[in-house]
C-alpha cells in the first residue's frame, strides 16, 4: 500500500471525473446539430425536447431498475429531490432556455444559461463556506470571457423578458450541477438521470397540452452529414446520445468532481457544439471563435488545478509520517482512518492545517 495513496486516490477520482465529463460534455455536444436537422423540417423546440427527454427515459429505464435492485427504499426517500431535480434541472431548464432563444439570439441566451456556473460557486461559498480562491477566480473569468469569443453575442438585441429566461435557464443549472453533485446516500447517477427524465417528461408533456410550448413535428427526411436520412435516425442520436447517455455520463462526473469543477467543465459542451457544427452542418468557426476555445480550454485547466490543490477544511491534511511501534507516532495512536503499510512502516496520519502532530513530507489534500 503506497503512502501516497490518499493522493492517488484523488487524482485518480479526478482524472476519471474529468474524462467523463468531457465525454458527457461531447454527447451533449451533439444535440445542436440533431436538432437543428430536425428543426429544418418543421419540428417545434417543445416537440424535440419532449421527444428527447420521453425516449431517454424509455431507454434508461432497465438500467436504472437494474441499478435499484434491492435499493428501491433510495428513490423513496429521494422522491422530493427527484421531482426538483425533474421539473428544475431538466424540464425546466430546457424550456427557459427555449423560451429565452425566441426573444434572443442564440449566443446571448447560450451566455445567460452557463452564466449559473457563477451560481454554482456562490453556493459552494455560502454553503460549503468553499470561499473562490485566486485561480478559481482568474480561470472562471478567462472560461467566461472565452467563451464570449465563441458564441459572438454582440450583434443580438437584448430583450428584457428574455434577459428573464435565460437567468432562469442558468438557475436550472446550476440547480443540476448542485444536485447531480450529491454523493453519499444519493440514487445511483443512472437511477437519478432516468428518475429526473421520467419527471421531466411528464412536466414537459403538461407544457405541450397547456400551449406553453408550441407542440409540431415531422416525417420528412432531414439532411444530416450531406445525406438524406428518416427523421428517427436524429430523434434516436438527440435522445440516446445526447440524453440518456449524455445526462448519465455527466453526473458521474459531477460525482467525481464535484459540482464547481463539473460546471466549469460543462464549458466543453459548446465548443463540441461549434465543431460539430463545423463537420456536419459546415459552419466553420472563425478565428476569433477558435481564440475563445483555447481561452475557455484555459480557464477550466486553471480551476481543476485550483481543486486539486484545494484542503478541505472537514478533512484537514493527509501526510506521510514514519510509525512506531503498534501504529504509535508522537505517543499517539493513528486515526481509524489512517493507512499503514506494514513492511515500510510507514503511515498516513489525519490532521488540520497547524496542527503540531501532523509532520512529515509529502503533505496531500483529501476530498
Amino acid at each position: 500500500m503506497s503512502i501516497t495513496r490518499f493522493a492517488h486516490d484523488r487524482r485518480g477520482r479526478g482524472a476519471a471525473g474529468f474524462g467523463l465529463a468531457v465525454l458527457g460534455s461531447a454527447m451533449f455536444g451533439t444535440s445542436g446539430v440533431f436538432a437543428d436537422a430536425l428543426m429544418a423540417t418543421g419540428w417545434t423546440p417543445g416537440a424535440l425536447v419532449t421527444f428527447r427527454i420521453a425516449i431517454a427515459a424509455l431507454v434508461l429505464t432497465p438500467f436504472a431498475l437494474f441499478s435499484l435492485r434491492g435499493r428501491m427504499r433510495l428513490l423513496r426517500t429521494a422522491l422530493g429531490e427527484v421531482v426538483a431535480f425533474g421539473a428544475v434541472a431538466v424540464a425546466g431548464c430546457q424550456l427557459f432556455f427555449f423560451n429565452a432563444v425566441e426573444r434572443l439570439d442564440v449566443g446571448v441566451a447560450l451566455l445567460l444559461e452557463y452564466g449559473g456556473i457563477l451560481l454554482v460557486v456562490a453556493w459552494a461559498w455560502l454553503r460549503h463556506g468553499q470561499r473562490p480562491r485566486r485561480l478559481t477566480v482568474a480561470g472562471g473569468a478567462a472560461a467566461l470571457g472565452g467563451l464570449v469569443l465563441v458564441l459572438d453575442p454582440a450583434g443580438g438585441g437584448l430583450d428584457p423578458i428574455g434577459v428573464l429566461w435565460g437567468i432562469l435557464a442558468g438557475t436550472g443549472l446550476a440547480v443540476y450541477f448542485v444536485m447531480a453533485s450529491r454523493g453519499e446516500g444519493a440514487l445511483p447517477p443512472i437511477a437519478l438521470a432516468w428518475a429526473g427524465m421520467v419527471v421531466g417528461a411528464l412536466g414537459l408533456a403538461v407544457f405541450d397540452v397547456t400551449g406553453l410550448l408550441p407542440f409540431r413535428t415531422s416525417t420528412a427526411d432531414v439532411t444530416l452529414l450531406d445525406r438524406q436520412l428518416p427523421w428517427p435516425v436524429p430523434i434516436a442520436g438527440l435522445a440516446v446520445i445526447a440524453a440518456a447517455l449524455a445526462y448519465a455520463t455527466s453526473i458521474a462526473a459531477t460525482r467525481l468532481l464535484g459540482a464547481r469543477v463539473a460546471s466549469f467543465t460543462g464549458l466543453l459542451e459548446v465548443l463540441f457544439a461549434v465543431l460539430f457544427a463545423w463537420l456536419a452542418l459546415g459552419q466553420r468557426p472563425g478565428a476569433w471563435q477558435l481564440a475563445g476555445g483555447v481561452v475557455v480550454l484555459a480557464g477550466i485547466a486553471l480551476v481543476r488545478a485550483d481543486d486539486d490543490r484545494e484542503v478541505h477544511p472537514d478533512e484537514g491534511v493527509r501526510q506521510a509520517v514514519p510509525l512506531g511501534e503498534a501504529g504509535i507516532v508522537d505517543r499517539l495512536e493513528l486515526a481509524d482512518e489512517a493507512l499503514l503499510d506494514p513492511e515500510d512502516r510507514i503511515g498516513v496520519q489525519v490532521g488540520r492545517p497547524g496542527d503540531e502532530h501532523v509532520r512529515g513530507e509529502g503533505a496531500h489534500a483529501g476530498r
